[in-house]
């Protein structure tokens, strides 16, 4: 069965558990909380993700990341602390690094794979339509972290779904669309030149929906919804379910934007004009436009 696949008949003791109508009506719009069962799952113990990672690392070392240290929240990803130890290392003193472990693509693993096939479709099921003309790539991500750390404020060009497994952490996100909080320009420069863009305004932080991840729970983080987490006491261990869209039509009108804004003019948003967007969406699809704009060239 390929990834995402449903079958016809009811899973029996899903991973997921969601009321299907709310679930599908705030899908991608706003975050929420989800139920799941996946914290007694044996493949998620400590000694099996000490495996995982000595394994990813061996054979997919581009997918195995970590740093360690003092982390704030408005943090740019680059001013990360320098690595002293080994990922190895990292995991073994995950009580005491202050490390952020990520293994990425753990469904390219044989022993996670079938754990991500069953998870993604049940969620598919619970979005309730066609997914799989509008998805780009599938993934499933697993973060380690020790306890008190902090993960900065940044957004994501995926939709996802971080789900608890061990230990507990408190996340903070933000509506996509408030632009006080994440504006157009911080936008534009992050679907064009960077992508740690966003920045944090403390002055905005009761805007945010704060939820308490225990064991058991779960958050949906629409795209480009601002965030940033804190851990708890003990170590956690999250499994993000995530798919990015095939949305470069959006980010093509943002780029175009970004574009514009650096010649001093003001362009409208995606969605400020059906025939507006779309040419900024044929002219950024061009190749040749944006090889030029990007090696300082005139476009025209």
């Amino acid at each position: 069965m390929a990834i995402g696949a449903m079958p016809n008949q009811a899973i029996q003791d899903p991973y997921i558990e969601a009321e299907a109508a709310d679930f599908r009506e705030r899908f991608n719009r706003r975050s929420f909380e989800i139920s799941h069962h996946l914290a007694g799952h044996p493949l998620f113990q400590l000694h099996q993700l000490l495996e995982l990672t000595k394994r990813t690392k061996e054979t997919r070392p581009q997918h195995a990341y970590y740093d360690a240290g003092d982390i704030q929240i408005g943090q740019r990803w680059s001013d990360a602390p320098k690595r002293t130890f080994s990922i190895d290392e990292a995991i073994e003193r995950i009580e005491t690094a202050g490390a952020w472990i990520i293994l990425k693509h753990a469904q390219k693993d044989p022993e996670y794979a079938v754990l991500i096939e069953r998870t993604m479709a049940e969620l598919k099921a619970l979005i309730g339509q066609d997914m799989e003309p509008h998805v780009k790539q599938e993934d499933l991500i697993i973060f380690i972290t020790s306890p008190k750390r902090i993960s900065s404020y940044h957004i994501d060009r995926e939709c996802n779904f971080l789900l608890q497994i061990h230990g507990d952490k408190t996340i903070h996100v933000f509506d996509q669309n408030d632009r006080d909080v994440l504006t157009e320009e911080e936008l534009e420069k992050f679907w064009t030149v960077d992508n740690n863009a966003p920045v944090y305004k403390p002055t905005l932080q009761n805007r945010a929906a704060s939820y308490l991840l225990k064991p058991g729970k779960g958050v949906h983080i629409p795209v480009n919804a601002p965030h940033w987490l804190q851990n708890g006491d003990n170590v956690s261990v999250s499994l993000s379910v995530n798919f990015q869209f095939k949305d470069s039509a959006r980010a093509n009108v943002y780029r175009a934007n970004f574009f514009l804004r650096k010649l001093g003019m003001h362009p409208s948003p995606p969605g400020g004009g059906l025939i507006r967007d779309s040419v900024k969406n044929a002219t950024l699809g061009s190749a040749m436009f944006v090889r030029r704009l990007f090696r300082g060239e005139s476009p025209w």
